[in-house]
């Protein structure tokens, strides 16, 4: 009787999504966030807010304006982008993607023009708020959808991860504007207290999001988060990974709720590189994950554009617009004379 043995090899594979995509995923979701805190003083005319509401929208125009920039790189071929409309494919969340970021990025500029020389409160920054309101809850939307519906990847295949993707943004825009606050504001006490006060609760959205996906994964009701619970939970990296989050969340937390005052720097740079590291771990870590076999895929960060340039350029890029807008942006609103 003849026996034979059959063995099977896997080869490791290269990352389909690069750093140049978690830059992307970065800059859009600070963009959306700084939008939303923008939206009390300006749209909605609160005294209290209007100077954190400025400074919120510098953070949502430059970072909405460098996103598609990282996004074009990371199809390595910009003219990509235009197949999405030549071919659109209506069952295809990224083909969808290409109408709504036009259509949030539109609706922030004329929303920007309507805040600056318009009156903040009234019927036109209202109606571009509207507007812009509509493309940024569709871009979050569609950003973590087309995560979530990969169903290889357990780690992505939950309904946490939209959720995860909106709640630390608007962390992280939370953190950037309490930054801005300390450099192009002049270190406000009273926007500083209001905006530690709102990451406080963020990060307890951030922690509670965690906890849920935790104790679905530990339950055993959900076999696609136990899987992905089990796929990491013996590796030290990963257990490492999971100390940093925690530790990330409820520092700034605690940070921010007891010391409101003098800390926002300090609760400003963590929940912004929190932000970040979420997309890092996501997106780079994930896709060490192999689809079918164990261990892990070993991911090094090139030095070129596809790695550690990239993501400099990137932040270079950003601080350049930065630059550019804060020179030309009136300080004070010309319709109103103030």
């Amino acid at each position: 009787m003849n026996s034979s043995i059959t063995e099977i090899l896997y080869v490791t594979r290269e990352i389909a999504w690069l750093p140049w995509a978690v830059q992307y995923f970065f800059l859009i979701g600070l963009s959306v966030g700084c939008f939303l805190l923008s939206l009390p003083g300006l749209a909605l005319g609160r005294a209290e807010w209007m100077k954190p509401g400025r400074l919120a929208l510098i953070g949502a125009l430059t970072c909405g304006l460098v996103a598609p920039v990282a996004l074009l790189a990371d199809l390595h071929q910009p003219g990509r982008f235009l197949n999405f409309y030549l071919h659109p494919q209506a069952t295809s969340w990224m083909s969808w993607g290409a109408f709504f970021i036009p259509l949030y990025l539109a609706g922030l500029l004329v929303y920007a023009w309507a805040a600056l020389y318009r009156c903040a409160g009234g019927t036109a920054v209202k109606a571009a708020a509207l507007v812009t309101g509509l493309g940024a809850a569709l871009v979050m939307l569609y950003t973590g959808v087309e995560v979530m519906v990969v169903a290889a990847r357990p780690l992505w295949h939950s309904p946490f991860v939209p959720l995860q993707f909106a709640a630390t943004a608007l962390a992280g825009s939370i953190g950037l504007v309490l930054v801005f606050n300390r450099i192009l504001g002049g270190g406000d006490p009273g926007a500083e207290v209001a905006l530690n006060r709102t990451l406080a609760r963020t990060l307890a959205a951030v922690l509670a999001i965690g906890v849920l996906w935790m104790l679905l994964a530990l339950s055993g009701f959900s076999n696609t988060h136990s899987q992905a619970l089990a796929q990491v939970a013996s590796s030290p990296s990963w257990q490492l990974t999971a100390v940093w989050a925690v530790t990330a969340t409820l520092v700034p937390l605690v940070l921010a709720w007891k010391r409101p005052a003098g800390t926002g720097v300090l609760t400003g740079l963590i929940a912004i590189h929190s932000a970040w590291m979420f997309r890092w771990t996501i997106f780079i870590g994930g896709q060490d994950i192999p689809k079918t076999g164990a261990g892990f895929y070993d991911y090094h960060l090139p030095l070129g554009p596809e790695g550690l340039l990239g993501i400099v350029g990137t932040a270079g890029l950003w601080l350049a617009v930065l630059i550019l807008l804060t020179s030309v942006l009136p300080r004070s609103n010309p319709a109103k004379g103030v």
